[in-house]
């Protein structure tokens, strides 16, 4: 890890990304604050077909506006058997002014009928470390559950309180946050990205 506190803005005006990455960032020598003006810069058009394109895009997009380290995700749920919906559209699956119940309800509804592997699904982050309008890395992973017949748990936010992740036997609404940071697809991206601010690698860039 770098010697000094390294200051990371994060693009993001979803509060629950915002709340992780925070408690993800404590204990580490990172300091993680929302990229000022956030909402009245002009938005990434996150049309991209994939999570790496959609989260490199946004964060060389929003780079521009700070002389700052910024990180930006793109991250979803992939349903393999709804050929691999909700995807890069996870936070617009059910229309763009839609709630987080709202996706839930549309999922579930998809997934009426499907059984056993049908239900399997995956978490995926893609982050991407920018400055000044220029990528300097990406970092990706991914964690596998099932989708879940019902909502369970109260807390999380998006689809996890129908992730159910077999390891702890319980939904991601349903585990503690710091269980979620160890296991989630964030946490283990953003740990990457911790690894990788106490390289040479890094310290060439700045």
């Amino acid at each position: 890890m770098a010697d000094k506190i390294v200051k990371l803005y994060l693009a993001t005006s979803n509060p629950g990304k915002v709340r992780e990455y925070r408690v993800l960032g404590a204990g580490n020598p990172v300091e993680i604050e929302t990229l000022p003006g956030f909402t009245e810069i002009a938005a990434f058009d996150e049309s991209a077909p994939t999570f790496a394109q959609n989260s490199a895009g946004k964060a060389i997009h929003y780079s521009q506006f700070t002389d700052e380290l910024l990180i930006a995700d793109d991250s979803g749920l992939v349903v393999p058997s709804l050929g691999g919906a909700p995807g890069v559209h996870s936070a617009r699956y059910a229309g763009p002014r839609a709630t987080d119940a709202d996706r839930v309800r549309k999922l579930l509804d998809e997934m009426r009928g499907k059984s056993g592997d049908e239900r399997r699904a995956r978490f995926v982050c893609v982050l991407t470390l920018a400055r000044e309008g220029s990528a300097m890395a990406v970092f990706s992973d991914s964690v596998e559950g099932v989708i879940a017949t019902e909502p369970r748990g109260d807390g999380g936010f998006g689809y996890d309180p129908v992730f159910y992740f077999p390891k702890l036997g319980r939904t991601y609404a349903e585990i503690s946050r710091e269980e979620k940071n160890e296991y989630s697809h964030r946490g283990r991206a953003f740990r990457k990205l911790v690894q990788f601010l106490g390289t040479s690698n890094f310290r060439d860039f700045v």
